[in-house]
């Protein structure tokens, strides 16, 4: 992967990370993990990092220090939080609230808010942001990130292989493969391209989209099937 550029280097940058969506999509789509230090660098791409959060949910029954020791290493700050069972067996452990609260509260110091997620309950607050002037970001599976979550963004980066690790962590899941295309996946309109501080080609809101793929590798991440 070639050194990212950036033209407006001189912007202050916020990242939010929801691990936990970006563990799943990646397992599935691509039954591998994220390499989190070329996701940062990707991101930042120049310009001045002010925040990088990554927003953990862990089980009781998996240990994830080596994870958590490993990101904290990369630059990130980390927000942990047990996952809580109900007593009807159902769970409850999502970032949602905190990961808005941190990010409206942190707009005035920044220029640009990247959230990394394809969770559609962030569209109230990606318009929220932009209202306060900040430029929104969207960083997330092409496949698995909401059509609104887009289209509501100034800008799409889809996640390719670029800053996935290139070994297979897990077994392949055929069940979604086999789900027929849906607006917002791969073969949503890519007919209009527009240049990417990111290496070569992404989606702006309201444009099609492309992925590129010329990646290297890094330190690996603690491995694990319940660790991201």
């Amino acid at each position: 992967m070639s050194t990212p550029f950036y033209p407006n280097n001189g912007q202050r940058v916020a990242i939010f990370i929801d691990v936990q969506n970006m563990f799943y999509s990646a397992k599935t789509l691509h039954q591998s993990k994220i390499d989190y230090s070329k996701l940062l660098e990707t991101i930042v791409s120049g310009r001045q990092l002010v925040r990088a959060i990554a927003y953990i949910v862990q089980k009781p029954d998996v240990d994830q220090t080596s994870f958590l020791d490993a990101l904290d290493r990369l630059g990130y700050e980390i927000k942990a939080k047990e996952l809580r069972i109900r007593p009807d067996g159902t769970s409850k452990g999502d970032w949602g609230m905190e990961i808005a609260i941190d990010a409206l509260t942190l707009a005035p110091k920044v220029d640009t808010t990247v959230l990394v997620t394809g969770d559609g309950d962030f569209v109230p607050l990606v318009y929220a942001l932009r209202a306060q002037g900040c430029r929104m970001e969207v960083v997330s599976f092409d496949r698995s990130t909401s059509t609104d979550l887009i289209r509501a963004a100034d800008r799409f980066i889809p996640i390719d292989t670029t800053v996935l690790f290139k070994e297979p962590k897990f077994m392949q899941d055929n069940s979604y493969q086999q789900q027929p295309p849906q607006e917002g996946g791969d073969d949503f309109n890519r007919s209009n391209r527009s240049y990417s501080p990111y290496g070569k080609s992404t989606y702006s809101s309201r444009q099609g989209r492309d992925e590129t793929d010329d990646g290297d590798d890094r330190q690996p991440i603690p491995e694990g099937d319940d660790i991201p």
